[in-house]
């Protein structure tokens, strides 16, 4: 009996060093691979870690490429803004210069290089026109808001302008052909006449007095009797 036991308890001891063998090659083998795991995974970290070292570097250099070149372009900006400052002051200069050695006829206003020339008659459109090219000039142009101003002062009246649409209606155009760009129109202005048939077309421009420079034009009948400007370039 005890010989049996013997032989129980052998076996008993051999089964459980294998199962402890076994535990322990399991456990190494784990321990494996979770190693190569965390070599692979460190390996990228450090691959990823250069790649994107390499594309903020890229990065970094296009910016300061790019900002060399805007610092290149404001430096390019400012000289030329500084040499147009530059011509202007001279283009001024020399105009007034110009001016200097100009005169206008006895009754005519100078401005710039222009003669201006307020009637003292009245008439319509087409007759001012007339008077003017009997002097050698033609009813005003005006270009900038520096000649409007001047003519607003220069008259305290209603008088004619060489602004018309007779040609096509609602097409406003100069009297040397040149379309409309600055606008003076008083408010609500040009209206043809709102439609009523006892005004009838109006398709001439005058200057109103007692408005604003900024909006002080109004559309009227070309047979409308006013005083009218002339403008010629001045003589030497």
């Amino acid at each position: 009996m005890e010989a049996n036991y013997a032989n129980v308890d052998s076996r008993t001891s051999t089964k459980r060093t294998g199962l402890g063998s076994s535990q322990r090659r399991f456990h190494g083998a784990v321990v494996f691979v979770l190693g190569l795991l965390s070599v692979f995974l460190l390996a990228r970290l450090i691959g990823l870690g250069v790649h994107y070292s390499v594309i903020i570097d890229n990065l970094t250099e296009r910016l300061q490429d790019s900002n060399n070149k805007l610092s290149s372009v404001s430096e390019e900006r400012d000289l030329l803004l500084a040499n147009l400052t530059e011509i202007t002051k001279e283009m001024e200069k020399l105009q007034s210069l110009s001016v200097q050695k100009k005169t206008c006829p006895a009754g005519w206003r100078m401005f710039r290089c222009s003669c201006y020339f307020l009637s003292s008659e009245s008439g319509s459109w087409s007759r001012g026109r007339q008077d003017c090219r009997e002097k050698g000039a033609d009813l005003v142009v005006i270009d900038s808001t520096k000649e409007q101003t001047f003519l607003s002062n220069l008259t305290e009246v209603a008088t004619w302008i060489g602004l018309t649409d007779r040609d096509k209606d609602g097409t406003w155009k100069w009297i040397d052909g040149t379309p409309l760009t600055l606008r003076y129109w008083e408010t609500n202005e040009p209206n043809n006449g709102g439609g009523d048939p006892k005004v009838g077309e109006e398709d001439c421009v005058h200057i109103r007095s007692g408005k604003k420079t900024e909006d002080n034009w109004n559309d009227l009948s070309c047979v409308a009797s006013l005083r009218w400007i002339c403008e010629k370039n001045a003589g030497v």
